[in-house]
């Protein structure tokens, strides 16, 4: 009786999300291709802001202004963890950093 409830507590933990990629890339995360880039942001020009078009879910086709850090580029998939709160616009244009 013991082994058998070690084996449903071990069934039962295997299905916990890792932190890693797979929990990036489980149901709640929505693919959004990258279809323009607006500008540069932060307080050291550090984030880009895109027009990203969200391809799958709820609001799938609706375009929307999204901040990214890291390098970015046209037709890049950044993988959205929400897809209801859009980034605020730059008001300043930004001249850090070559867009084409």
């Amino acid at each position: 009786m013991a082994k058998q409830q070690k084996t449903k507590e071990q069934q039962q933990q295997s299905q916990v999300p890792s932190k890693g990629a797979e929990g990036i890339l489980s149901e709640t995360a929505v693919p959004a291709v990258v279809e323009g880039i607006i500008g540069r942001t932060g307080a050291r020009g550090e984030v880009t802001q895109v027009k990203a078009r969200v391809l799958q879910g709820y609001d799938k086709g609706k375009v929307m202004r999204r901040n990214v850090k890291g390098p970015v580029r046209k037709k890049d998939i950044l993988m959205l963890r929400e897809t209801q709160i859009e980034a605020r616009r730059i008001k300043t244009k930004v001249v850090k950093g070559a867009f084409s």
